[in-house]
């Protein structure tokens, strides 16, 4: 893994939060998109060279939204870039980490995902990217 890609925060409102962060960070986010795969709307801001994903929910029976619903609004995955997600997959599933899906799928950002449960990561939801190109 070659750095942490983002920290995913899970939101009740994005325009609300949307607010809040732009008043925390000095300026909008400079990204905001829909992933369908996810059921979810997400804005990117930037801290330096961090960025922080909020995720509002666009389903109620959504991952985000079943999140929330257990645990309340607040950080839902920390992501790590990766240069070849498959051999990556491979690697952390050979080493004894539990995969929640089995190929990448598209993500926020151009990205390829894919996710590491966390009962095997110290309850910590772990997200893998790679750049779609």
């Amino acid at each position: 893994m070659d750095k942490i890609e983002h920290i995913g925060i899970a939101v009740e409102s994005l325009e609300r939060s949307n607010e809040l962060f732009t008043k925390l960070f000095g300026e909008p986010p400079y990204k905001e998109e829909g992933v369908a795969s996810e059921s979810v709307k997400t804005s990117f801001f930037k801290s330096g060279p961090n960025k922080i994903e909020l995720l509002e929910a666009t389903h109620p029976d959504s991952p985000i939204a079943r999140f929330i619903a257990k645990k309340g609004e607040g950080v839902h995955h920390i992501a790590f870039a990766v240069d070849d997600i498959k051999a990556e997959m491979k690697r952390l599933e050979a080493e004894g980490f539990q995969l929640l899906n089995t190929e990448p799928k598209e993500g926020a950002d151009n990205k390829w995902v894919a996710f590491l449960h966390p009962k095997t990561t110290n309850g910590v939801l772990i997200e893998l990217c790679q750049d779609r190109g």
